[in-house]
């Protein structure tokens, strides 16, 4: 999936390699600076000769951005197009989690953030302590693993706490688009995994942050201090920072020491919890 899509978004995803085989463009809200690269994207998809169905979803006011773009080829392409506007807590069910929209404070536009929220996962198996059992391996580990208790040959009935450790929480990732710090942000991020969040301004910005609807790098660190995230990533410097973001993440890491600045062609591992980095 890809969040917004703004202009040069195509040129850097054939820059790092990334898939043009989405499913889903999820939209924070419409301004131009995360839309305008849309129609480009769906040409490109066209030559590539794309059958497959995309999704694209957003706040309210994504007909109308769609509408608006039928005449620069959108209505010539070579795959459907489904458009959905979401409503803030109204989770999108997908297998073994949720893309779950809540609202954000952005100044003159409907927006929203996405968090991705996996499902509780079952506990671990343990098959040494199955063998010494004389539980024979196969279908009754399965079973038993699902939380079946089940009955052996010789009458004995094995239920699943034996075997099974308890069950461990999915992974959540936010990201929250343009936004003020507020609340919202924060109760869709508890325990959060990872944040990224707007970070588009330093603390000598305060001002005009709040007066354009963003967040200083210190505000963002606040939101995931508030929340009890593990790590926060910044994000959507203005351009008097492009160049050099250590400066914000200073800042930020004052607050929140687990936050680094995020760049083009960035890749974080979120590993389950109790595993190492790389085994997510």
């Amino acid at each position: 999936m890809l969040v917004d899509c703004g202009e040069g978004t195509q040129r850097q995803m054939m820059r790092y390699g990334v898939s043009f085989a989405m499913g889903d463009i999820l939209f924070t809200h419409f301004h131009t600076d995360h839309f305008l690269g849309l129609l480009g994207l769906l040409r490109t998809l066209t030559l590539q000769d794309r059958t497959d169905v995309l999704r694209i979803w957003g706040p309210k006011g994504l007909q109308h951005m769609m509408k608006r773009a039928d005449g620069l080829g959108v209505e010539r392409l070579s795959f459907p197009l489904e458009l959905r506007e979401v409503t803030a807590g109204e989770p999108i069910p997908r297998k073994d989690y949720a893309i779950v929209p809540f609202a954000v404070d952005h100044r003159g536009a409907q927006s929203v953030g996405y968090a991705l929220v996996e499902e509780e996962r079952r506990g671990i198996f343990n098959p040494d302590l199955a063998r010494e059992l004389g539980i024979p391996e196969g279908p009754l580990w399965g079973r038993i693993h699902k939380g079946e208790a089940v009955t052996l040959d010789d009458g004995r009935v094995i239920k699943p706490e034996t075997l099974v450790g308890p069950t461990r929480s999915g992974r959540r990732l936010v990201v929250t688009g343009d936004t003020r710090p507020c609340q919202a942000t924060i109760d869709a991020s508890m325990g959060a995994d990872l944040i990224v969040h707007e970070a588009t301004f330093g603390d000598e910005e305060a001002q005009r942050a709040s007066e354009t609807g963003h967040s200083t790098a210190r505000e963002a660190a606040e939101v995931a201090a508030s929340a009890g995230a593990k790590r926060l990533a910044l994000t959507h410097f203005s351009a008097r920072y492009s160049r050099d973001t250590a400066e914000l993440v200073r800042q930020a890491r004052e607050r929140f020491p687990e936050t680094i600045g995020a760049r083009d062609g960035h890749e974080v591992d979120i590993p389950y919890a109790g595993t190492e980095s790389g085994q997510s």
